[in-house]
């Protein structure tokens, strides 16, 4: 055989190899990510489907990146840089929220996800499907777990309006020691002839129902109403 027609198979044969293995770690670390991103998304978290897959094939591209653009030394450091780049995303999405701590779950999510989309692009692929597994198992079931056992808690955004702000404060705080709750967030605003009063409080669905009940039944306020829901992670 000529070794110029040799030479070429050679190449075509190594090119086909490097290749398919690369469009195989990213179509692994797109699916794993979307399946993640998928149940973030039917609960309607921030970071749902296309976040989840846009994360976990970040991290295996630029993993892959990594060993073929550097050399060996420079192959770790380069992934490595990853984990900062993650954890800026992750604490975005808990200062987005209106509680201090709200948002937890989705930080840690993106953060295992990253991880996940690592191990795919290394070629780790058993131990990027087993990760993946194992974070829907976390997230799924100990999700229903917590919510069967009332161990999952919500912050509910409550406004009130009266004529006296330290009046609504001590009604406020009143119902609050209680039912042992504690306020977040609030803002106090006049609004002729009344004053306008914003809080956050964290707690079970249960005492939740009871603190909104007694909240509406008191005689402190001219108005109170629920601005919304959101699940405490």
């Amino acid at each position: 055989m000529n070794p110029i027609h040799q030479g070429i198979d050679l190449l075509r044969n190594e090119l086909g190899v490097v290749l398919g293995s690369t469009l195989t770690r990213l179509l692994l670390a797109v699916t794993l990510g979307g399946i993640i991103g998928l149940e973030r998304q039917l609960r309607h978290k921030p970071a749902g489907l296309r976040t989840n897959m846009f994360i976990c094939f970040g991290a295996a591209m630029f993993t892959i990146l990594s060993r073929q653009l550097g050399t060996e030394s420079d192959a770790t450091r380069i992934a490595s840089q990853i984990i900062p780049g993650i954890g800026f995303i992750g604490a975005g999405s808990i200062l987005h929220a209106r509680a201090s701590v709200t948002g937890l779950t989705t930080a840690a999510t993106i953060f295992v996800v990253a991880s996940v989309g690592m191990a795919a692009g290394g070629g780790l692929y058993l131990t990027a499907v087993f990760a993946t597994i194992i974070i829907l198992v976390a997230l799924e079931l100990l999700g229903r777990m917590e919510t069967a056992f009332l161990l999952k808690s919500f912050v509910t955004t409550y406004e009130v309006t009266g004529r006296n702000v330290d009046g609504m404060l001590q009604e406020v705080n009143r119902l609050l020691d209680s039912e042992q709750l504690t306020m977040h967030s609030v803002h106090i605003a006049q609004a002729e002839p009344d004053f306008r009063m914003v809080f956050s409080v964290a707690c079970e669905r249960e005492q939740q129902s009871v603190f909104s009940i007694r909240l509406h039944e008191s005689t402190a306020f001219g108005s109170v109403t629920s601005l919304g829901v959101t699940e405490h992670e």
